[in-house]
């Protein structure tokens, strides 16, 4: 019997008023046909450039997106689709947010105060707060300490403790490595791979391939709004032969320890967008078909294109 995800993103799509000169209002789109599935005891990591729409995917799974901005599709959890009220009850209890910034840490409260906020059983609040600052090695002068006193790592593991004391089931983890030296960056990536491991469903934002490829049970490329392909990290092997879109296997091949061979071109903005496949104009194995027609997703290979030629 195949396992259902706890949490579904199905053919997203979110776009955004503006008004332009004369007061004249359009809708830019900015994810298009956006797909993702999270499974309990597994990371999925979210791959793609800056503008690729990652953290868009996590502010509409929160339902924290702006007043102007309108969405499409559905996002399923635990088999229900969600309202605004749903995701808003459910955000920093079940599904809880990791920040990209530690600015997100208040900085006129003790953290220790911070990580108890979020700790139901109040009774007990000390005692958990200890325990978690001691599973990742913050001793207890650090209780004491306001966010500036905090490295930087010392302050992602704060962020990190924040979300655990609640009763998480989903962990959004918007670019939790950047900055870190590659011990603290190992520390981290083996933080994630440890709740994973105790059940927990977690959707890591990354620009790094190669930090997500060490923890990762599968990988989301998303370029110009939308998947272009999911692939276990296992495809990953071998040269990357296992690979289902050219872009995919572009990106693999740009890493410096695989030949760093650029590729022309660059991502497309959301208003110069293709009628066709998205990455057309930069793939060496495009057709006339793929300036016209845009894929839909498919299953190739016990994971997920959008590519006309991919078997």
């Amino acid at each position: 019997m195949k396992k259902e995800p706890i949490l579904k993103v199905k053919d997203l799509g979110v776009s955004f008023s503006q008004y332009t000169k004369g007061l004249r209002r359009r809708d830019l789109k900015v994810i298009t046909n956006l797909d993702v599935e999270l499974y309990e005891g597994e990371i999925l990591a979210v791959v793609g450039s800056s503008g690729s729409g990652k953290s868009l995917l996590a502010h509409a799974i929160l339902g924290i997106l702006p007043d102007n901005s309108t969405t499409e599709g559905s996002i399923t959890y635990k088999n229900k689709e969600l309202t605004q009220k749903d995701k808003e009850k459910l955000r920093g209890d079940e599904i809880v947010l990791i920040p990209q910034s530690v600015n997100y840490l208040d900085p006129l409260m003790q953290v220790s105060k911070q990580v108890k906020i979020s700790i139901k059983d109040k009774t007990n609040a000390d005692k958990i707060q200890r325990k978690i600052f001691n599973k990742y090695g913050l001793d207890k002068n650090v209780d004491k300490y306001y966010p500036f006193q905090l490295s930087g790592g010392m302050a992602r593991k704060v962020l990190l403790s924040t979300a655990l004391v609640s009763d998480t089931k989903v962990i959004i983890a918007d670019e939790p490595t950047p900055g870190l030296d590659e011990k603290s960056l190992n520390e981290a990536l083996q933080n994630f791979r440890d709740i994973a491991d105790n059940g927990c469903a977690v959707l890591m934002i990354t620009h790094d391939i190669e930090a997500a490829l060490k923890i990762a049970d599968k990988i989301a490329i998303f370029y110009a709004g939308t998947t272009l392909e999911i692939a276990n990290v296992k495809d990953f092997e071998n040269g990357g032969e296992n690979l289902r879109h050219p872009y995919t296997k572009a990106l693999y091949k740009a890493l410096p320890q695989n030949g760093f061979k650029p590729i022309k071109g660059n991502q497309p903005l959301p208003n110069e967008l293709p009628k066709g496949c998205l990455f057309c104009d930069r793939c060496e194995e495009a057709s006339d078909s793929c300036k016209m027609i845009r894929p839909d997703s498919k299953e190739v290979r016990n994971g997920m294109v959008r590519c006309l030629y991919a078997t």
